[in-house]
C-alpha cells in the first residue's frame, strides 16, 4: 500500500494547529526548525512551564508537567536549538513542582474545572513516577541542557529503578526507554534497557502486534526509527507488520485517526494531525516513503 503524503500533509494544514504544521514543515519541506520554537513557546507561562492544551486531552492553562514533555519532545524532533531561557524556565518550574527526589506528577490539580478527556479524569493527586519524568529528563538530555533539575531528575530516575524494579506499564516504559537512549554511556544502563526490552512483552497496554481496533503502545513508540535504542528489541516481522499496518491505517482524509475519546472536535483535529505528523516520521524514518 503506498502512502498518500500530499494528502497527508493536506489534512495536516487542513486541521492540525500551527505548531504541529510547522514541525511537518522543518521535517518534509525545509522549513525552520526556529519556527517550531518559536510556536511552542506561544504555550509557555509566566511561571516556565507550558500549558493551554499543548497536550490536547485537556484544555487547562496552567502549567502541566505532561506539557513540558510534549514541548520539549516538540523541539527534540526537529533537532532545535532554543534559547536557553525558554528551557531553563521550563526547569525552573519543574523542580518547583516536583517532590524532594525530582520527581514530577504527569498532571497538577490545575487541570480541574478545564475539559479533559476521561482518562484524566483525576484532578485531587497524580503521584510523581517515571512518567513523565524521565522521559522529561530524556528530551533535556537530547537538547544538551545543563540544569540542576536534570540531573536529579536523571539520578532519582535510575535509583527508582534499580531499587523498586521497572513499571509494568507501556507508557512509564517507553519514558524509561527515552531516557535510557539519552544517557546509554552511564554505567548500568545496558542492562536496565535489556531488562526494559524483557519486560516490555507483559507490560500493561503493550501492543506487541497491530490492532487497529484498540489502543496500545506499540514497538514504533519505542523505536520510531531503525536507529532507536531499542530497534534491536524487536523481530524484523513484528516491525513490518506494525509498519504495513501504520500504512493502512491513512483515511481517505489524509490524516491518521486516534484510538481513544478526546475531549472536544478541536482536541480529535489536533490529535489527528499530531497523529498524521508522527505516521510520515515513522514510515519516512523506515523507507516506506
Amino acid at each position: 500500500m503506498t502512502v498518500d503524503i500530499v494528502a497527508a500533509r493536506s489534512y495536516v494544514y487542513a486541521e492540525g494547529r500551527l505548531l504541529e504544521q510547522l514541525v511537518h514543515a522543518a521535517l518534509f519541506d525545509g522549513g525552520d526548525p526556529e519556527a517550531v520554537v518559536r510556536a511552542v513557546a506561544a504555550f509557555q507561562n509566566d511561571d516556565g512551564g507550558f500549558g493551554h492544551g499543548l497536550e490536547p486531552d485537556k484544555r487547562a492553562p496552567a502549567s502541566q508537567p505532561l506539557d513540558v514533555e510534549i514541548a520539549l519532545e516538540r523541539l527534540v524532533t526537529v533537532d532545535a536549538k532554543p534559547p536557553a531561557d525558554l528551557v531553563s524556565r521550563a526547569c525552573d518550574f519543574l523542580a518547583a513542582v516536583s517532590d524532594p527526589g525530582g520527581a514530577v506528577p504527569v498532571l497538577l490539580p490545575s487541570i480541574a474545572g478545564y475539559p479533559r478527556a476521561v482518562h484524566w479524569s483525576q484532578t485531587d493527586h497524580y503521584e510523581p513516577g517515571l512518567n513523565p519524568t524521565a522521559s522529561i529528563a530524556g528530551h533535556l538530555h537530547a537538547l544538551g541542557v545543563d540544569h540542576p533539575w536534570r540531573e536529579r531528575a536523571t539520578t532519582w530516575c535510575l535509583s527508582a529503578i534499580e531499587h523498586d524494579g521497572l513499571p509494568e506499564d507501556a507508557h512509564a516504559l517507553l519514558c524509561v526507554t527515552r531516557l535510557l537512549e539519552q544517557v546509554a554511556d552511564r554505567d548500568g544502563v545496558a542492562s536496565l534497557a535489556a531488562a526494559v526490552a524483557v519486560a516490555l512483552p507483559d507490560a500493561r497496554m503493550f501492543q506487541s502486534m497491530p490492532d487497529p481496533e484498540e489502543y496500545g503502545v506499540t514497538p514504533l513508540a519505542f523505536a520510531p526509527t531503525p536507529a532507536s535504542l531499542a530497534r534491536a528489541w524487536f523481530d524484523d516481522g513484528v516491525v513490518e507488520a506494525h509498519l504495513d499496518a501504520l500504512e493502512r491505517q491513512q483515511q481517505a482524509d489524509g490524516g491518521w485517526l486516534i484510538a481513544w475519546d478526546p475531549p472536544s472536535t478541536a482536541s480529535r483535529c489536533e490529535w489527528r494531525a499530531i497523529r498524521t505528523v508522527e505516521a510520515i516520521h515513522v514510515l519516512s524514518a523506515y523507507g516506506r516513503l
